[in-house]
């Protein structure tokens, strides 16, 4: 079962080296660690995850069963466990209303049998620094009032489901959600307009050279 057995830590440095260590342990597959708070959470491109103490769902799933689109069919299931209409920046950022609400990080050793699946959603959050204030949101900013375990339990039930789901399934639904498509984006090589991901998860974008595919990076929307 996804989530048992759980470790929460009022305090610790990160959530997925919690779940890591576990997961070199032999922790089963779904084992959770959770934490209040966070000193060294992480994001995609080595970026940093801050939060207030109890203001965000930071988790970390031990998982044994491997998806190839494994962060595609994550953001698909935050979206369905969200009481409010989200999307999906490509590959795996959660947004509402163009700004970012979630983030999510997987890290593991597949020859080994195992990945952490990170997921940080910012629920009760009330104001962000002046960085991050014009491209940050939480669920309280967008007029929802709930408590981190009651997302907690949302998204545990939707990834049970989205976790195993054929790839055909996430596929279909994570293109339902696209924020990019039909946008125009830049990347650190180029710039042209987003035109959804092929069977892979990539992203296929249409520039004045053609079409290109972008399997890994960071994408930026051209607001």
């Amino acid at each position: 079962m996804i989530g048992l057995p759980r470790v929460h830590f009022r305090l610790t440095d990160s959530t997925n080296e919690r779940a890591k260590a576990l997961a070199a342990a032999r922790a089963p597959h779904g084992a959770l660690v959770t934490a209040d708070e966070q000193t060294a959470g992480r994001g995609r491109q080595g970026r940093v995850w801050r939060a207030p103490p109890r203001s965000a769902l930071l988790m970390s799933l031990v998982l044994r069963r491997l998806s190839d689109v494994l962060p595609l069919a994550a953001a698909v299931a935050v979206c369905e466990a969200l009481p409010v209409r989200g999307a999906i920046k490509w590959p795996n950022d959660v947004w509402i209303d163009r700004r970012k609400l979630a983030g999510i990080l997987v890290e593991g050793r597949p020859q080994e049998g195992w990945a952490v699946l990170g997921i940080g959603l910012n629920v009760a959050t009330a104001a962000f620094p002046p960085e991050l204030a014009g491209t940050a949101t939480s669920l309280r900013l967008a007029g929802v009032e709930t408590t981190v375990d009651a997302v907690l339990a949302e998204l545990l039930r939707s990834l049970e489901g989205w976790l195993v789901a054929p790839i055909d399934e996430v596929l279909s639904a994570w293109r339902e959600l696209d924020a990019l498509r039909g946008e125009p984006v830049r990347w650190a090589n180029g710039s042209g307009v987003a035109a959804g991901v092929d069977e892979a998860g990539a992203l296929l974008v249409d520039t004045d050279a053609g079409r290109v595919t972008l399997e890994a990076g960071e994408v930026h929307l051209v607001r």
